[in-house]
């Protein structure tokens, strides 16, 4: 039989993993039926007309796609007193509409459609008798079992010559078999065996590639093109200190698994690449540097009230003397209160000062500095000048009473550095006060 060569078809048979699917793993379908047609025209006046078999071989190509041909004997009468033979060989397209078991699809094609009177003529389809066919239809694949299915199919032909033949309705009726083991990345070892289908490999890995060589598979090789060790994983190691350089933030350096793979030279407990000072022991907290210490007196300067002056920790930093002077500092006696747009000193205030005057003569070498505040009635500017006013009033008090003005220094804060909330009475009125603070500070507020 002489075949037609551009016949295309469309068999979309299942792209699930369904066994009894046309899919990678048994990508032929080979199917026999009987099929009816129900012949269109104005000069037909037949009913359905039986034929028998109906056959056809396909193959699947991807994403549910199949192509093949399909041929067909059987009869046609058309009018009461004109037996003809029927047959058919097409190319087919088809698609499915589902995934589920039961598939619905649609199909289309071209091909040739043969009504012959019986007469002797040249050729398996003789132009006289045959024409050209375009055609379309849906159909439903059943299951059966693992490779067995039911079709179901309903078309209508259409044919360009309309002397000898005849546009007509085709409903076919057919058991197929899907068959053939495919190998889709041409590994040699079939699709069904294959754990990686899509990509060639080796048969000791089913079907997987070994990329770097390593002798693990690249579906468990974390560094699947380096060549590693079974125990990380297939990953390498190149510093040798059992960490594999893909965890390791220092591949090339042995380090411990606490420090990500890093050494720690100075053991301060800060890894070697994080660590500005690596040799020298520090705080982490300080990208592991030690801090400054500028008196050295074991208390850094961020803690160190006396950063110049050296003390210990227990006095943060500062010396223990004058310890009078800080015994003052640290009682409820070192804060001196306003009134409210007020730099005057009231007798309680005096002497509060005059007990201040007393502990700097006791400690001739200590210096002071007295810091102003205001609440936050008024301007920030009037507040500004206010704070002033009232830190001078207490340095010019002291002066008064015979301490060196170069003994005592004063700052204005204004109403940047509430020491209670402005929103409230109470705290406006501790922002009107002067306290004194172990750096040996008179605040004024």
């Amino acid at each position: 039989m002489k075949l037609i060569k551009p016949l295309i078809f469309t068999l979309v048979l299942g792209i699930s993993t369904l066994i009894n699917a046309q899919t990678n793993e048994n990508p032929w379908a080979i199917a026999v039926g009987a099929d009816l047609i129900n012949l269109q025209g104005d000069d037909v006046d037949s009913g359905l007309n039986f034929g028998a078999p109906a056959l056809s071989l396909s193959r699947y190509i991807s994403s549910g796609f199949s192509i093949g041909i399909r041929y067909g004997l059987g009869s046609a009468k058309p009018q009461e007193n004109l037996d003809l033979d029927y047959s058919y060989l097409d190319g087919v397209l088809r698609y499915n509409l589902s995934e589920e078991n039961v598939i619905p699809f649609l199909f289309g094609g071209y091909g040739l459609s043969r009504f012959g009177d019986g007469s002797d003529k040249e050729g398996v389809f003789p132009s006289g008798e045959s024409g050209r066919t375009i055609f379309g239809g849906i159909g439903v694949d059943i299951p059966l079992g693992d490779q067995f299915n039911i079709n179901l199919s309903t078309s209508y032909r259409g044919t360009e010559e309309t002397n000898d033949s005849y546009n007509h309705l085709q409903h076919i009726i057919g058991l197929s078999y899907n068959f053939g083991a495919g190998d889709a990345d041409g590994d040699g070892v079939s699709d069904k065996k294959d754990e990686c289908p899509d990509v060639p490999g080796l048969k000791e890995f089913n079907g997987c590639p070994d990329t770097d060589g390593d002798g693990i598979p690249d579906t468990k090789d974390r560094c699947p093109e380096e060549a590693g060790s079974e125990e990380l994983q297939g990953c390498p190691d190149t510093d040798g200190d059992g960490i594999a350089d893909v965890d390791d933030a220092c591949p090339n350096e042995a380090g411990t698994a606490e420090m990500n793979g890093c050494p720690d030279s100075d053991g301060d407990g800060v890894a070697d690449n994080v660590d500005r000072c690596p040799d020298v022991s520090g705080d982490a907290a300080n990208s592991g540097c030690p801090w400054a210490d500028r008196d050295g007196d074991g208390v850094p300067d961020k803690d160190d009230n006396c950063p110049d002056e050296a003390g210990n920790a227990a006095n943060s930093g500062c010396p223990d003397e004058p310890t009078g002077l800080i015994d003052f500092i640290n009682s409820d006696e070192n804060r001196i209160l306003f009134l409210a747009s007020s730099s005057k000193l009231d007798n309680v205030d005096k002497a509060t000062i005059d007990k201040l005057k007393a502990l700097l003569d006791q400690y001739p070498t200590t210096s002071i500095t007295i810091e102003g505040y205001a609440s936050s009635d008024g301007s920030e500017a009037y507040n500004q000048k206010l704070s002033e006013q009232r830190a001078a009033s207490v340095k010019a008090y002291l002066e008064t009473q015979g301490v060196s003005g170069d003994r005592v220094l004063t700052v204005g804060y204004g109403e940047s550095k509430p020491i209670g909330d402005n929103t409230t009475v109470k705290g406006r009125s501790l922002n009107r006060s002067a306290k004194i603070n172990r750096s040996a500070k008179v605040k004024v507020n």
